[in-house]
């Protein structure tokens, strides 16, 4: 398997490489891959059947200068602090694990060294529901996936230091799933690695990181290919780029 170390760029950029890179899967041209990495400025991302104006404050986003991308995974709407929170990809075929061929075991397969780093800092952590990660109790990760002609592309967050008050600020909680969650505000629901009484800088957090995906995967560094690059930059063009994609609901 392929790792792409650390790359910071817009979230139009990031959401077209990750699909650029599972395109070149499913036409065999490159293996299965893992990377790491940071939506620079911070932004939020929003499941591709998910509505924005109902679950994005877009007044508050354009105040404070934060993008809004559409993802090509499902899931609800997610920010992404660029000072607190580093995002993982995996794209792989179903077939190299016998866990990738149900849906929930996958998701606990490939975001397995995330619960991994949180323990070997001493939190209580382990997988909640379908896709959510918890620390002492409160959700400190959530990931998304899709698959498309036995590949999948998964992909979520470690939040280590990420602005709760952003947070809130720019999301609109669904009162029906914060009760669904058995509470009243999203400040109940969500934590981060630092709100736990662990400070990690982004560094930290990323070695930490990388370490446990290298432990979990047979992994070796590599970088982006240039059909990978290109296909990306097309992408961002026709779809992640574009308010017709990102405001389609």
């Amino acid at each position: 398997m392929r790792f792409i170390p650390l790359i910071a760029a817009r979230p139009e950029v990031q959401m077209a490489i990750d699909e650029a890179i599972m395109r070149a899967r499913i036409e065999g041209r490159v293996p299965d891959t893992v990377r790491l990495y940071v939506f620079r400025p911070s932004s939020i991302t929003i499941g591709r059947f998910q509505s924005v104006r109902h679950d994005v404050n877009l007044e508050k986003c354009r105040e404070l200068g934060i993008p809004v991308v559409r993802r090509i995974t499902g899931g609800g709407s997610v920010f992404h602090d660029e000072f607190g929170e580093i995002t993982y990809s995996v794209v792989a075929g179903e077939d190299i694990h016998p866990m990738l061929k149900n849906v929930e075991s996958s998701y606990r397969y490939l975001a397995g060294p995330l619960v991994d780093a949180l323990k070997e800092l001493g939190l209580e952590a382990g997988f909640s529901g379908l896709n959510d990660i918890v620390a002492n109790g409160k959700k400190i990760s959530g990931s998304a996936q899709t698959r498309r002609k036995g590949v999948i592309l998964q992909h979520g967050t470690f939040m280590y230091s990420t602005r709760l008050d952003v947070l809130v600020s720019v999301l609109r909680a669904s009162k029906v799933k914060l009760k669904d969650k058995g509470v009243k505000s999203i400040w109940e629901r969500v934590t981060t690695v630092e709100r736990e009484g662990i400070k990690l800088s982004r560094d930290e957090a990323y070695e930490l990181l990388m370490r446990k995906f290298f432990e979990a995967f047979p992994l070796e560094e590599g970088k982006l290919t240039d059909y990978e690059l290109e296909l990306a930059e097309r992408l961002v063009e026709e779809r992640y780029g574009n308010d017709e994609w990102n405001y389609a609901r």
